[in-house]
């Protein structure tokens, strides 16, 4: 059965993690002979709330999308015209990723005024408690929690807590797909030359906007640790400041490490994705906290192992001594798991492993668990 699908969520001009999924699976859908389209915002978050640099992509325009601008996130009347224009719309299915209470009352209000007998609405939800916790914010995830008819978690962790907030709405738990629209695996070669790299050393890559829970300190505790031992270790650190950079910077160089730490702290491009994944041999997740991160789907498609931190919903796809190794929130264990790897050498035992991941984690699986959780809410109902 062909569906007609709205999603309401970040896409282009917005970058990351959050405007690719939405694209992503809009092309699923589409492949799959839906059809689908996109509402975004013209605000998204005001320039005061905003931690990085700019919101906005430099990559070109998709058209094969029909994305339309429509929502300010802080001014109710677009809500209202938006939910409007979904209604003369008909559609089967609103979609809706929900990832940080602040898009409670905007995201929650359409919900509710575009959502009819007909038409259902489901939530994918990235975290429903946040790492970095505001006053307000179960009021407003309850807010939007109550205006949907069924959500999909993409951790376990996540799964759980939506008890603390739902009534009788359906939970299906479906994971990550893996982000497949970075293209090819490139020769490590080519990938360090691309970045100005030497071969010869040891590479381990934190990827990623650079939050405060994301526990970048804890790493370079780990890496300035493990040079004691291996001393042709480096760390490449790829992606924005989303806090203060004087703490990083400060530490980098308390700890004597500068020469060691390659930093690319600037908004990494879609096309540019590819090199720094190609050119590393290990991809670190040292968080102090998490539900799911799409950074592990994203070295599972580029057949990285991982070292992460056994936190929230890591363990899912850090299979330990199968893919990669999980340690305690602790810098000491992060610096032994990266020594074992470089001197134990398993990355083709592990690059085996992940294949297998990789084939679970399809966007093909994700999208029919998705419909199944719709035809579900809609023969209840």
């Amino acid at each position: 059965m062909s569906l007609k699908i709205c999603i309401v969520g970040t896409a282009y001009p917005y970058k990351g993690g959050i405007a690719m999924f939405n694209e992503r699976l809009a092309r699923e859908f589409i492949s799959e002979g839906h059809s689908v389209d996109i509402i975004t915002f013209t605000l998204q978050y005001p320039k005061f709330f905003f931690p990085g640099e700019s919101q906005f992509s430099d990559d070109p325009k998709p058209n094969d999308l029909s994305i339309v601008r429509k929502v300010n996130s802080v001014n109710p009347f677009t809500w209202y015209t938006t939910a409007k224009s979904i209604k003369r719309g008909n559609y089967d299915l609103i979609i809706a990723k929900y990832w940080i209470p602040a898009m409670g009352p905007s995201l929650g209000s359409i919900m509710r005024m575009a959502k009819s007998k007909s038409t259902k609405c489901i939530s994918i939800i990235d975290n429903i408690i946040p790492h970095e916790k505001r006053i307000g914010d179960s009021t407003l995830s309850n807010y939007f929690v109550k205006s949907m008819d069924g959500f999909i978690a993409m951790s376990k962790k996540v799964e759980g807590q939506m008890n603390q907030f739902i009534t009788n709405q359906p939970v299906s738990y479906i994971p990550h797909p893996i982000y497949d629209t970075y293209g090819d695996i490139l020769p490590r070669t080519e990938a360090l030359s691309h970045l100005g790299l030497d071969p010869q050393y040891d590479y381990v890559l934190f990827f990623g906007y650079i939050r405060d829970y994301k526990g970048l300190d804890i790493l370079l505790d780990a890496i300035a640790e493990g040079l004691k031992t291996n001393p042709k270790l480096r760390l490449i650190v790829a992606g924005e400041y989303y806090s203060d950079p004087d703490k990083y910077t400060s530490q980098i160089e308390k700890l004597g490490v500068t020469d060691e730490i390659i930093l690319h702290t600037n908004f990494i491009s879609n096309d540019e994705v590819k090199y720094f994944f190609s050119a590393a041999d290990l991809v670190a997740q040292s968080y102090k906290s998490a539900t799911q991160s799409g950074i592990s789907q994203m070295a599972i498609y580029f057949e990285k192992p991982i070292v992460s931190t056994n936190v929230g919903g890591l363990p899912e796809t850090v299979l330990h001594n199968k893919t990669g190794y999980l340690t305690n929130v602790n810098s000491i264990e992060v610096a032994e798991a990266i020594l074992k790897f470089f001197k134990e050498d398993p990355r083709e035992r592990f690059r085996k492993e992940i294949i297998k991941l990789k084939e679970l984690y399809s966007w093909n699986h994700f999208s029919a668990q998705l419909v199944q959780l719709y035809d579900k809410i809609k023969s209840d109902s």
